[in-house]
């Protein structure tokens, strides 16, 4: 009988934030590619667009001038999944055909006034400034009384369904915990009771002894591909230190935060030498105005290039009947970004 290789047999991992188990199989990532190919965008964008909507002193689609914001700028989503306008509705009975309104609040926030810039091009100081943007939106949007989660994301590329190129993420913020958050809520919550300690700190500790996984760190945070990634090149952010929202963060901590971000960026473009796309988000306490120990603060990951800056992993078949796959181990990934150059292609070429 062989002795299990977690680089050459299949096997399923547990991923303990949402309680749900992902099926590794890491020798078919050795089978030869006759998919689809697709030509690299070698589209140089300019610094200053006067047809795009999001650019300084540009007007947006509903009429809104932009001011000649000089770094972050935030606004109102003018094409908002929520809106803010609370509604009557009549109780549903039946349980197979629930529903309830949902109010809430969209935001975009542009990272730059720049066009053609997209952070790991970004001066660290620079995306300090998006970082305090994300605070004090956490703060005014959470403040609200009908505001129980604020979701900060990004999409980055029109692959990952990204509608301008101008780098912006965007900001969500509703009434209740949304369903992954609500999930990972729950087993945090169940791990703190039994063990009074963070699940994310007892994992981290766990990680910075074993190095297999981590791409990268400093003082203040770490990057890892998690034990149970689901994307070939998932990472996350962890902070060293348990605390569970964006406004914990101390001026060191954000500074080191912002290294951080656009360390593992700067990485994912250096992969396959392109705009690398990715949908990333900040996972923190709800601002449910209950406290939340359990919380640790980690920001998320998902990129869906698999072999080239063409070739993407699909969510297809098995992964919506059955339960999502991967065909390259978390541990050869880790290694891959964590040999890759900490300097952006683009200057050493």
């Amino acid at each position: 009988m062989q002795t299990f290789n977690t680089n050459e047999h299949p096997h399923r991992r547990y991923n303990p934030l949402i309680d749900e188990w992902v099926l590794v199989s890491p020798h078919r990532s050795k089978r030869p590619w006759q998919g689809q190919k697709e030509k690299v965008n070698t589209e140089q964008l300019p610094p200053y667009d006067p047809t795009c909507y999001l650019c300084p002193g540009n007007a947006r689609s509903n009429g809104t001038k932009n001011p000649n914001y000089t770094d972050s700028f935030v606004f109102e989503n003018d094409f908002a999944a929520l809106l803010e306008e609370e509604v009557a509705s009549e109780a549903t009975t039946h349980p197979l055909f629930q529903l309830k309104p949902e109010r809430g609040i969209n935001k975009v926030v542009c990272f730059s006034p720049r066009h053609d810039l997209t952070i790991p091009e970004m001066e660290v100081s620079a995306i300090e400034k998006v970082i305090q943007t994300w605070k004090e939106q956490y703060i005014e949007l959470g403040s609200k009384d009908f505001i129980n989660h604020v979701q900060i994301f990004e999409n980055k590329g029109a692959v990952m369904g990204c509608s301008n190129p101008h780098p912006h993420g965007q900001i969500w913020a509703q009434s209740s915990l949304p369903t992954q958050v609500e999930k990972t809520q729950k087993n945090l919550e169940k791990y703190y009771e039994a063990n009074k300690r963070s699940l994310l700190q007892d994992y981290l500790d766990a990680e910075l002894i074993n190095k297999e996984r981590l791409v990268l760190e400093n003082d203040h945070f770490a990057v890892l591909v998690p034990f149970w990634a689901t994307w070939p090149y998932e990472t996350m952010i962890i902070s060293k230190r348990h605390f569970g929202t964006i406004i914990a963060m101390t001026k060191e901590e954000s500074t080191a935060f912002a290294e951080i971000l656009k360390g593992i960026t700067v990485k994912y473009d250096n992969l396959f030498e392109t705009s690398f796309p990715y949908s990333s988000g900040i996972h923190q306490a709800p601002t449910d105005r209950v406290a939340h120990p359990e919380w640790h603060f980690h920001m998320h990951f998902y990129p869906p290039l698999l072999r080239s800056a063409t070739v993407k992993k699909f969510m297809v078949g098995y992964e919506m009947m059955g339960e999502v796959q991967r065909d390259i181990s978390p541990e050869k990934s880790a290694a891959i970004l964590r040999d890759l150059p900490n300097l952006h292609y683009k200057l050493t070429n």
